[in-house]
């Protein structure tokens, strides 16, 4: 169940690191970090390991841009993120600004402000604020923490009548 500090991890030649690695990618979408970084967990150097994710690449196991459309949708529609959340998160697991693009262009515009619009309307229900520019205030902080335009929060504010009056 835990790891034993004591107890090295095993290492493996870059035949038997193959099969493994492609499992790995096979079960999820990876990044060529998750991999290189995998791959270093077995032992092997970095030269090896290079030529292994090239393989994976050519072999269509690992597709950086497949990564990020993946990421992006699974994200807005599980987590509820807005763009600029998904961007940032995308570019600390060093996406390249291609791939993150990419990735955006999976975000529907009319499925994207719907599930603003659900993520107001259910924050609304639950918020316990009765002044109504302080309530207002923090549905807008809690959309922005979200990753939502600003642009976009004041249009779904206004589309469910939520002034500050």
């Amino acid at each position: 169940m835990f790891k034993n500090p004591d107890k090295a991890s095993k290492t493996y030649t870059p035949g038997e690191a193959l099969p493994k690695i492609a499992a790995y990618c096979a079960y999820q979408e990876r990044t060529q970090k998750e991999v290189a970084d995998k791959l270093k967990s077995y032992g092997l150097d970095e030269d090896e390991a290079g030529e292994i994710i090239i393989r994976l690449g050519r072999e269509k196991l690992l597709d950086e841009e497949r990564y990020a459309q993946a990421y992006a949708r699974g994200k807005h529609r599980t987590n509820g993120w807005g763009r600029r959340r998904i961007r940032l998160e995308m570019k600390a697991k060093g996406l390249s600004d291609y791939c993150i693009k990419s990735g955006l262009k999976e975000l529907d515009g009319d499925e994207y402000f719907d599930k603003l619009k659900q993520l107001l309307g259910q924050r609304d229900a639950r918020e316990k604020e009765a002044h109504p520019l302080k309530r207002k205030m923090k549905l807008m902080a809690y959309l922005t923490q979200k990753g939502y335009e600003s642009d976009l929060i004041q249009e779904a504010l206004g589309e469910l009548n939520i002034r500050n009056d």
